[in-house]
């Protein structure tokens, strides 16, 4: 039986993560306005690999791998870096801020399907209408132009988004499935490096380093907050909870993502308060909620279960 203090800290490292991923989405708009999807990844992922190398030689932690897991860490690596990120950074071109935030809350419907699957989990009642309320919401929040029109203008930043949400429930269920016997800091690391080292041709490519001059203050501090925050220690925290909790548990802490990321555009971006937009994340939230069987059992489950 896991302690309940064991589950407590594990909680609060999901909730970090979702709280810096949450405020990723503004950042990351912020500075495609000067930077390629392409280049900002190399840069977030090298300067995340350098931090969490830093932390490790500061704790005296030993780097050596047995050869046996690099295959485990290429996918991850690939799945929850590369890919992952690509798609979020490229959707992104085409779609705000804080509908991304939203569409990431679909996430667990993955989760559930995936489960159904592959760990032949039983499809009820409950999940399948959770399913079908999220997807109602999604279609509120995709089909939203402005304030004041209802219109459907579906386009590839959607999908793109949520194609990083399937990816990203693939990932964490790899995650916690693998069983990596290394600490979460040392795997975030390699997989940190292994994202570095598979975009870096992009941007010798693309000649991004001749953007980086444009850069101002404010997008440099984005750009920081982005390499050190969400790419190191989101991702690190991230996998910190998965080692206590199970896939599902930790991504209930997904709901929560929506709302940072709205409060984040509003004040960061001033982008406007679409009222059709937010109720579709609220519904999406709703629909997600259904499907883990209500929300006071998902708090205590996640809290007071094994």
């Amino acid at each position: 039986m896991i302690p309940l203090r064991a589950k407590l800290t594990a909680s609060f490292y999901a909730l970090l993560s979702i709280s810096f991923w949450g405020v990723s989405f503004v950042s990351a708009k912020a500075v495609l306005v000067k930077l390629d999807p392409y280049s900002l990844l190399v840069l977030r992922f090298g300067l995340g690999a350098l931090f969490l190398l830093v932390i490790l030689l500061l704790n005296r932690s030993r780097l050596r791998i047995s050869i046996g897991y690099i295959p485990h860490l290429v996918v991850l690596g690939i799945l929850g870096v590369f890919v992952h990120q690509v798609l979020q950074a490229t959707a992104l071109l085409t779609i705000n801020a804080s509908s991304a935030g939203w569409l990431i809350s679909f996430s667990p419907i993955f989760t559930v399907i995936l489960s159904v699957l592959f760990l032949h989990e039983k499809m009820n009642v409950k999940k399948a209408l959770g399913m079908v309320v999220a997807i109602a919401g999604v279609f509120l929040v995709t089909t939203t132009r402005s304030g004041h029109s209802f219109e459907f203008s579906l386009n590839i930043g959607f999908i793109l988004m949520i194609l990083s949400t399937l990816n990203w429930a693939i990932y964490s269920i790899l995650l916690k499935r693998l069983h990596i016997p290394y600490p979460a800091l040392l795997v975030t690391f390699y997989m940190s490096l292994i994202g570095f080292m598979l975009t870096l041709p992009f941007i010798i490519r693309n000649r991004g380093w001749e953007s980086l001059p444009m850069l101002t203050q404010t997008e440099w501090a984005h750009l920081l907050f982005l390499a050190i925050f969400v790419s190191g220690i989101g991702y690190w925290y991230w996998g910190k909870a998965l080692e206590v909790l199970d896939a599902s548990k930790v991504s209930m802490f997904l709901y929560l993502e929506p709302l940072a990321t709205l409060i984040a555009a509003i004040f960061l971006l001033h982008e406007k308060f679409i009222l059709i937009s937010a109720i579709g994340g609220i519904i999406i939230i709703i629909g997600v909620v259904i499907v883990n069987g209500g929300l006071a059992r998902l708090v205590t489950s996640s809290i007071f279960k094994k």
